[in-house]
């Protein structure tokens, strides 16, 4: 009889919880070791600061939940979540308003990050084989003989009624991954394996948001969804409002070169008003607020370069933040989660084809250099505008990430008034299409011709303004 497989996760933020849905396709036994405790409610919970702020599901991150999770979206929207038809959603991009037409993209469902967690580890719950170990902290990695396979990780369990009540314990599995975000330890505990760390890649803009949650009622209740994208380095600050469940409005406010907006409640109306449209700051100046300002400044760009490492142990994976992380204000972190976990699935069917199923020699070294290239894109993206701002350190971008910086420039120009390349651009943004389509001759003539025309500048805030709708 074959032995039970088992693989363990750390950390049950959303790259665990999609990695435990395709383990549990190929493992007999999923375990998600999760330090903080679970909350029965969509609430904020110690473990994930960001939760409070605005999270958008790109199209592309959309479909890849549902597919892992069918019926995930209508469950969403029986809890009270928005629809928003793209159209209805003003778009003040860094060049002025974005035009208005019908996009070709998905409806966009807004939700607390909360709700979303809550109903995706609901959904787990009905995979007998995936458990949740709560109040687990990972104090190391467990290696066979030589370090040259790991074989679990060391636990510290919390007792959720006396905390004080500690339990250690060594947990044997077959496969780790580690899903524990920015925080991750693992290139210390490789270290003390006898391996080399990863190099890592930092770029810091110094982006730092703040969100309040507004009741809809009075001029909220009429106030369309609006996105104010910064410009940097002319302008560095932006900001978004939209509904979400609960018959709520939430608003995010951001700024970049540590222009910081302000948590408290003066300045954070102030901060509103200074953006280059009064859209957002007439909607709440009069609301009803039903939450304090909650700010968040960890926004770097990390990147850890494990597919670099000249030796790698035998069954460990890391996936989402815990290898590369996003500035969180381009909402790209959701999908890519699930982008991840989409490869890890693929990269274990490919495995059992070449060896019987749970011999995972090679596995994790494949793995982690198919994850580098998939994040070749979002992490160009993210650092293309973080490099913008005068104060970002870190990694200078290369020759051929300056050349990108300067051809997306004159492409968002030409979509204020080009509905062909506003739709394209979009389609880029969710991840639907690939770059490669802004450079498509069509595309690409209306941006080259921005550079020729007049008005090649990026507009004042003071001329936005006075063309403001």
């Amino acid at each position: 009889m074959q032995p039970k497989t088992h693989a363990i996760i750390m950390g049950g933020s959303l790259a665990g919880l999609l990695s435990a849905r395709v383990l549990a396709k190929h493992f007999d036994r999923v375990s998600i070791v999760e330090r903080d405790f679970f909350p029965e409610k969509p609430t904020p919970r110690p473990g994930i600061p960001q939760s409070r702020h605005l999270h958008i599901l790109l199209n592309r991150g959309k479909i890849i939940l549902e597919q892992l999770f069918p019926g995930l979206e209508n469950e969403l929207i029986a809890a009270g979540a928005p629809r928003l038809a793209p159209k209805s959603i003003g778009w003040f991009s860094p060049t002025g308003w974005a035009t208005h037409f019908t996009p070709d993209v998905n409806d966009l469902i807004m939700f607390s990050r909360d709700l979303l967690d809550r109903q995706i580890r609901r959904r787990l719950t009905e995979n007998t084989n995936v458990h949740f170990l709560e109040g687990g902290t990972v104090t190391g990695l467990l290696a066979k003989g030589s370090g040259a396979e790991v074989a679990g990780v060391s636990v510290r369990f919390r007792d959720r009624h006396n905390p004080a009540n500690i339990n250690e314990q060594n947990l044997n599995a077959d496969l780790v991954v580690d899903a524990s975000g920015k925080v991750s330890q693992t290139p210390k505990w490789l270290k003390k394996l006898g391996y080399e760390p990863p190099q890592e890649t930092l770029i810091n803009a110094f982006v730092g948001y703040a969100t309040r949650i507004y009741e809809c009622s009075g001029k909220l209740s009429d106030t369309a969804p609006v996105f104010v994208s910064t410009a940097p380095p002319f302008r560095t600050r932006g900001g978004a409002l939209f509904p979400i469940e609960g018959n709520r409005w939430l608003v995010s406010l951001g700024g970049g070169d540590r222009d910081y907006p302000p948590a408290d409640e003066a300045g954070f109306l102030e901060f509103a008003r200074s953006l280059p449209t009064p859209m957002i700051y007439d909607a709440i100046k009069d609301a009803k607020a039903i939450a304090p300002v909650y700010s968040y400044r960890g926004t770097e760009n990390r990147l850890r370069h494990y597919e670099r490492l000249p030796r790698y142990p035998e069954n460990l994976v890391i996936v989402g933040h815990a290898v590369c992380a996003f500035n969180p204000v381009y909402g790209q972190g959701m999908t890519v989660a699930g982008l991840d976990a989409q490869m890890l699935d693929e990269c274990l069917k490919k495995q059992w084809q070449r060896y019987p199923a749970g011999n995972l020699t090679g596995f994790g070294r494949d793995f982690q250099q198919k994850l580098a290239k998939l994040h070749t894109i979002p992490w160009t993206f993210a650092i293309s505008q973080d490099s913008r701002y005068r104060g970002s350190e870190g990694a200078k971008p290369n020759l051929a990430t300056r050349l990108t910086i300067d051809y997306m420039d004159l492409v968002i120009k030409a979509l204020t008034t080009d509905a062909k390349v506003c739709q394209a651009f979009l389609e880029v943004l969710h991840m639907i299409e690939s770059p490669a389509v802004l450079l498509h001759p069509k595309i690409a003539l209306k941006a080259i011709a921005q550079f020729t025309s007049r008005e090649t500048a990026l507009p004042s805030p003071a001329q936005i303004s006075a063309n403001d709708r």
